[in-house]
């Protein structure tokens, strides 16, 4: 029998880690917000240290003592619509006082099965008319989070499944996202 007396009251999933408690907090907020949302980018703080060095956001934040988690994602503004997320990443450079960075975006995916009746020689923009017209597409929003010592961690909402309770979580789920990422703490 599960013990529900561990269980958080908000729904969030309990993680040891402080990167999956972060990719599972990012990923409820954007819940909240419903789906066929802009992609959207966070700063991963340490709480601690922005208790410390910014006690005045670290209260407008809701960060006190109590906060049990050791990073804080901050949203940051908006990225510009049409821009292609890789080149839009490739121009992102963080401050020292970020230790790592998540992205939350949504996209149509495919099982695997879908690979064998692709149509070779396809365009991109014919591509993702295929993808988009395909019976078996699933819609999914994906967190993504890169620290800078390296660590990874994601989370996958389906559509279809869309409880917190069917969240997907792990390393290496979207590694192309994730190397994009980590390039932007690079020097």
């Amino acid at each position: 029998m599960l013990d529900m007396t561990n269980l958080p009251v908000d729904g969030t999933p309990l993680a040891a880690d402080p990167l999956t408690r972060a990719v599972l907090e990012i990923d409820e907020y954007t819940a909240g917000l419903g789906w066929d949302q802009p992609a959207r980018l966070f700063a991963l703080v340490d709480s601690v240290k922005l208790r410390e060095q910014e006690p005045a956001l670290a209260a407008q934040l809701g960060i006190d003592d109590s906060t049990g988690s050791s990073l804080t994602p901050i949203e940051q503004d908006e990225i510009p619509a049409g821009a292609p997320l890789d080149e839009f990443l490739a121009t992102i450079a963080w401050p020292d006082a970020v230790t790592g960075c998540a992205l939350t975006v949504e996209r149509l995916m495919l099982p695997p099965s879908a690979e064998d009746a692709e149509p070779a020689g396809m365009s991109e923009k014919q591509l993702a008319k295929w993808v988009a017209e395909h019976p078996d597409r699933q819609e999914v929003r994906m967190t993504v989070a890169v620290l800078r010592d390296g660590s990874r961690e994601s989370a996958l909402r389906l559509r279809e499944k869309d409880s917190t309770s069917e969240v997907l979580t792990g390393k290496a789920l979207v590694p192309g996202l994730a190397d994009a990422l980590a390039a932007t703490f690079e020097d």
